[in-house]
C-alpha cells in the first residue's frame, strides 16, 4: 500500500514537472545534451533526470524485484488507460503450457480486423502485460487494429528458447483462430519493443522459413538482434541514458547463460543466412540508444534482401519510449509514427 501511494505521488510530481513552462523544465533538466551528431529530446532529458532522482534502475537486485521496481515505476510515465478500448483475456495453448494474453479491440472496429500479436520489452526477463497495457492500447486505437499482447515465459526461471517458442505459438494460435477474434487471417502483423522487436522478428523468420502462415507485417521498435557482437552504439549511450550496458549484461547473463551459442539465429536474427522473403518492416531505432546501431544494421539486411522496409531514427530519443506517454508529447508523436506505420502496412 505504501509503495503504490508512493508511486501515485510520484507520478502526479511527473505530470506538474513535465506541464510547467519550457525555460523551467529545462532548468531542472540542466543543459542540453548533444552527443554523437544529435540533441537529446527535452522530454527525454527531464525523464532521464527523475529516474537518477527515484534512482530507477532496471538490472539491480534479483529478477523478482527487478520486475517489481517495473511495476512500481509504471504510473509514473505511461499515463491514464487510453479509451475507449475493450479488453478480453485469453489462454493460447502451447506445447509448454498454456499462454495468458490481452485482446484489446477499440470501440467501433469492425470485423475482421488487422491484428497486431504483441510482445512486450524488458530483456526477456522483466515487463508483462500490464506494464506494456497503454502501449498495446494505443496502437489498438491509433492503428485501428486488435492487438494480442502475450504474456510470454520469462528467464531466468525459462530461460532462452522459451521465448521465441512461445513468441511462434502465439503467432499461430492467432492465425488459426483468426475468425474466432474477429481477426483478417491474412493481416496479422507481429510486433514489440526492444526484446519483444527481437521476438517478433525472429518469430517472422521461423514461420517464413518453415512455409505456411507467417505475419504479414514486422512492426520493430528498436529491437535487439544480435546478443554476439558489441557496437559502437553501446560503447557511446551505455550509461545514462535509461538502458545501460550493465542492464544489457544482465538481462542476457539471465536469458542466455553459459553454454548458449548467442549466434544462434532465434537469439541474434541478425545472424540469419537468409533474408529473402521475410514481411515488411517497419524499424524504428533511438538515437540515444545502446541497441540503435544493431537496429539499423538489420534494416540495412532486409532491404538487401528486396524486403520492403522502413527505417525511423528517433534522433532525439532513448530506448523504452513507445512506454512513456503520460509523460511531455515527444514519445507520444514518436509512437503515433509507429501506429500510423503500422495502420498502412496492415492495410488490405
Amino acid at each position: 500500500m505504501a509503495t503504490s501511494l508512493r508511486s501515485r505521488a510520484e507520478a502526479v510530481a511527473a505530470q506538474l514537472i513535465f506541464g510547467l513552462p519550457e525555460p523551467l523544465r529545462r532548468l531542472i533538466a540542466g543543459r542540453p545534451i548533444r552527443l554523437d551528431g544529435q540533441e537529446l529530446a527535452l522530454d527525454a532529458q527531464l525523464l532521464l533526470r527523475l529516474q537518477q532522482l527515484n534512482r530507477v534502475t532496471m538490472s539491480a537486485g534479483t529478477p523478482e524485484v527487478a520486475r517489481q521496481r517495473i511495476i512500481d515505476s509504471g504510473p509514473l510515465v505511461s499515463g491514464k488507460p487510453i479509451e475507449p478500448v475493450r479488453t478480453q483475456e485469453i489462454v493460447i495453448p502451447a506445447e509448454h503450457g498454456p499462454l495468458p494474453a490481452t485482446l484489446y479491440v477499440p470501440d467501433g472496429l469492425p470485423s475482421p480486423s488487422p491484428l497486431l500479436v504483441f510482445f512486450h520489452g524488458g530483456g526477456w526477463v522483466v515487463g508483462s502485460r500490464a506494464s506494456h497495457d497503454n502501449t498495446a492500447r494505443y496502437f489498438a486505437k491509433h492503428a485501428g487494429v486488435r492487438v494480442l499482447s502475450v504474456e510470454y515465459r520469462l528467464a531466468p526461471e525459462h530461460p532462452f528458447p522459451a521465448a521465441p517458442e512461445d513468441a511462434v505459438a502465439a503467432f499461430d494460435y492467432a492465425h488459426a483462430k483468426a475468425a474466432d477474434l474477429g481477426v483478417d487471417p491474412d493481416r496479422i502483423a507481429v510486433g514489440g519493443d526492444s526484446a519483444g522487436g527481437n521476438l517478433s522478428a525472429v518469430a517472422a523468420q521461423v514461420t517464413t522459413a518453415r512455409g505456411g502462415p507467417a505475419p504479414a507485417f514486422q512492426l520493430l521498435l528498436y529491437p535487439g538482434v544480435d546478443a554476439s557482437t558489441r557496437r559502437r552504439s553501446r560503447d557511446i549511450f551505455g550509461s545514462g541514458f535509461f538502458l545501460t550496458d550493465t542492464d544489457m549484461t544482465w538481462f542476457i547473463d539471465h536469458y542466455a547463460p553459459a553454454g548458449v551459442d548467442r549466434t544462434d539465429p532465434r537469439l541474434s536474427p541478425l545472424l540469419t543466412e537468409d533474408f529473402t522473403g521475410l514481411p515488411p518492416a517497419y524499424i524504428a531505432t533511438a538515437g540515444f540508444d545502446p541497441l540503435r546501431d544493431e537496429g539499423e544494421e538489420y534494416a540495412a539486411k532486409l532491404r538487401d534482401a528486396g524486403v520492403p522496409v522502413t527505417l525511423s531514427r528517433q534522433r532525439d530519443l532513448i530506448h523504452g519510449y513507445v512506454n512513456f506517454l503520460g509523460v511531455g508529447r515527444r514519445f507520444r508523436e514518436a509512437t503515433s509514427e509507429a501506429a500510423g506505420a503500422l495502420r498502412v502496412g496492415l492495410r488490405a
